[in-house]
């Protein structure tokens, strides 16, 4: 029995442990992990480590080396360190790796040792220098909190949105606390930090003391603590070697423990035991591990999603493993296969050994059509990583002219951007590129370009004539368009001359452009329209009253209304007004007047060229059939009968549709007929047709 026993030790007083090696490590570690900065990322993700020669004497020569390897000490990248000293290092939640250095700027690292990007934690920070930093895990995100040389903290809750928020001051903190750590309360960071025997909880409005329910008295300092990694429990160690364990909201006490060592431990963090909701804490000394307490945990926790697994193998590059568990599960397309085989697509274009076509051929015969994968984000990577030609390339099997759109544009391949949208026939997609097009290129090198696109040319057209006129003008005569040119000046000519003389010489420059595209007919109205500008003008200097802008025959009218008939008379002369149409405007005028007297001669002046029913049509219309009756007499015979039904004389019109013999006639002269007083009308009419079919 003894020797299934030997390797156990007992735990309290009912329980015991053991530690045996689960697997061997495949690293080759040269340096003690002591002398390194290491941060393992959570759920057996990979692990970071940066030789520290900051804080030991060391050849200034000697570069640290940045190593990462998996869960197993594989190695999965190597880099010389050229960046300043490192504070901190630590893994986000996209296990991208976050090294925090000495002057406030964090480096972010793939999982390979690719460079992502960079962020600033603030001027204050880089002016005091960084003492210490966390990188912390919430449900936003991944924060980054830091320690300065002016012992103040600032912080960000997520660097994927950075926001910096600097945490009040604690009051009479001369020296740096001799433990701190971040909380998450009610969905707000927090700066958890021990000054002597004393401790504050920072939030971003105010710093307020706090204090442990139940602490064991004695206690002159807290040497170290550590919260859970749901923010629910916390551990404090003090120098008189208690262990404190609670919740992190300071407001219950689980346990305490007394360890029988003051000395401050290396490491302590929370962990739990497999398949069990008991939470415990492990203490680190040089030479002495330590596991305390029993604080049965009151939720279940969230495991890894099969997302977030599938995310992993990704980034590991395990593409054709994530795919079999994609297809295993049936998860659908778009979240599985697709994403997967998009992810492996970007990677391959950062294979800068193999030929830019070999790249796009083989992203295509692999993605094909498959759902949910766009080349557009592809081409995108492609870009990033310098390869313009791959991109483009790419973009090629991309059937939405709106992705390929504004990455040509990125690119500055605008020619081409231009000629997927007129394909695309999206209109606001050619706006977008004509509007980026103006403003990259010379107003020439603009103008040439459009003119090899007859429909992006068109579309701009239509937009200079809402917002650049000026534009257009210029475009026209590039295109040496004399005929819209002279159009453009007609337009011009009202909308933005206001003087006559201003208005006079667009109207001539526009007279001059249609002489020169040939439309003698477009120039002669146009010179015209000059005459009568000014003709109008000088009768408004000589008569008074509104002339400008009126039309020809409305300046006729006016004329004629005014008592000016020989200037009316002259206008016509001048203007070559058919008679007949002048007669029609004298006729209308002198009848809106009720000048019938001044009609009546104007009717006898010569022999209408309109004849006379339009004399008692007019009359009529203004109710006076008086007059009327004075011109139905003087109607030619093919109008008679209408002159006279207008008048009222249906008899009469009745003799003269039976003398004419014309059944037309008869038929209206009898539509009129009414009632009793018409009778013996209707009657003579319906004898003369018999009489007629006698005939």
């Amino acid at each position: 029995m003894d020797c299934y026993t030997a390797n156990w030790n007992p735990l309290g007083d009912s329980a015991f442990y053991r530690k045996y090696e689960l697997y061997s490590m495949d690293w080759d570690l040269k340096e003690e992990l002591r002398d390194c900065l290491v941060a393992a990322a959570p759920y057996g993700g990979p692990i970071a480590l940066l030789r520290n020669p900051w804080r030991k004497e060391k050849t200034a020569s000697m570069r640290p080396v940045l190593d990462i390897y998996s869960a197993s000490g594989m190695p999965l990248a190597s880099l010389l360190w050229k960046s300043g000293p490192v504070v901190s290092l630590g893994w986000s939640a996209e296990e991208e790796l976050l090294c925090v250095q000495e002057d406030g700027a964090v480096l972010v690292y793939g999982l390979h040792g690719d460079f992502r990007r960079h962020f600033s934690m603030g001027n204050e920070v880089l002016q005091n220098r960084v003492l210490d930093a966390r990188i912390f895990h919430t449900e936003f995100g991944s924060g980054v909190a830091i320690l300065t040389g002016a012992h103040r903290f600032t912080l960000s809750a997520n660097v994927g949105d950075l926001k910096l928020r600097r945490m009040p001051e604690v009051p009479g903190l001369q020296s740096a606390p001799s433990c701190w750590t971040t909380l998450c309360q009610d969905r707000v960071a927090q700066i958890l930090l021990a000054v002597g025997p004393d401790l504050y909880l920072l939030d971003h409005a105010a710093c307020s003391a706090v204090t442990p329910p139940g602490l064991a008295p004695g206690v002159s300092s807290f040497l170290q603590m550590a919260v859970s990694f749901t923010y629910r429990h916390l551990a404090l160690f003090t120098d008189t070697g208690y262990i404190w364990m609670g919740t992190a909201s300071l407001k219950e006490k689980l346990c305490e423990f007394n360890c029988n060592i003051r000395a401050p431990p290396k490491q302590m963090v929370w962990c739990s035991r497999p398949r069990s909701k008991e939470r415990a804490v492990v203490v680190a000394w040089e030479r002495r591990l330590m596991v305390v307490g029993d604080a049965p945990e009151s939720i279940q926790y969230k495991q890894l999603t099969i997302q977030v697994l599938l995310d992993r193998l990704v980034l590991r590059r395990l593409y054709p493993l994530a795919i079999q568990i994609c297809e295993y599960l049936r998860l659908p397309e778009v979240q599985g296969v697709s994403r997967i085989l998009a992810h492996w697509a970007c990677y391959k274009v950062q294979q800068k050994d193999v030929s830019d076509e070999d790249v796009a051929r083989a992203i295509n015969q692999k993605l094909g059509d498959t759902p949910g994968v766009s080349y557009s984000d592809i081409a995108a990577r492609a870009y990033g990583c310098g390869r313009t030609e791959l991109a483009i390339k790419l973009l090629e099997y991309e059937p939405r002219s709106g992705e390929q759109v504004p990455l040509l544009l990125k690119m500055k391949r605008s020619k081409l951007a231009l000629s997927k949208a007129i394909e695309s026939g999206d209109t606001d997609l050619v706006f977008t590129v004509l509007l980026h097009l103006k403003n990259e290129l010379n107003r020439g090198d603009f103008f040439m370009t459009l003119r090899n696109q007859p429909m992006a040319l068109s579309l701009y057209r239509q937009f200079c004539k809402h917002q650049e006129l000026e534009t257009l003008k210029d475009l026209y005569n590039q295109d040496d368009n004399h005929q819209e040119l002279g159009s453009f000046h007609i337009r011009a000519s009202y909308a933005a001359e206001e003087r006559i003389e201003g208005r006079v010489a667009a109207l001539q420059t526009a007279a001059d452009a249609f002489y020169k595209a040939k439309n003698e007919f477009a120039a002669k109205a146009t010179e015209d329209q000059m005459r009568l500008l000014r003709l109008q003008r000088r009768l408004e200097d000589e008569l008074g009253g509104q002339f400008l802008d009126l039309s020809l025959h409305d300046t006729a009218t006016t004329l004629i209304l005014g008592g000016h008939n020989k200037r009316a008379e002259q206008l016509a002369r001048d203007f070559r007004i058919p008679d007949k149409r002048l007669w029609w405007l004298k006729l209308t005028a002198l009848a809106d007047l009720e000048d019938w007297e001044e009609l009546e001669k104007f009717s006898k002046s010569k022999k209408s060229p309109i004849g006379y029913l339009p004399f008692v049509e007019i009359c009529m219309k203004q109710h006076n059939k008086y007059e009327a009756k004075k011109y139905a007499s003087r109607v030619g015979p093919e109008q008679k009968v209408k002159a006279l039904l207008l008048v009222g004389d249906v008899a009469q019109a009745a003799d003269v549709a039976i003398e004419h013999r014309n059944e037309a006639e008869l038929s209206l002269v009898l539509s009129h007929c009414t009632g009793a007083t018409d009778g013996a009308t209707a009657d003579k009419i319906q004898r003369a047709r018999a009489q007629a079919q006698k005939k």
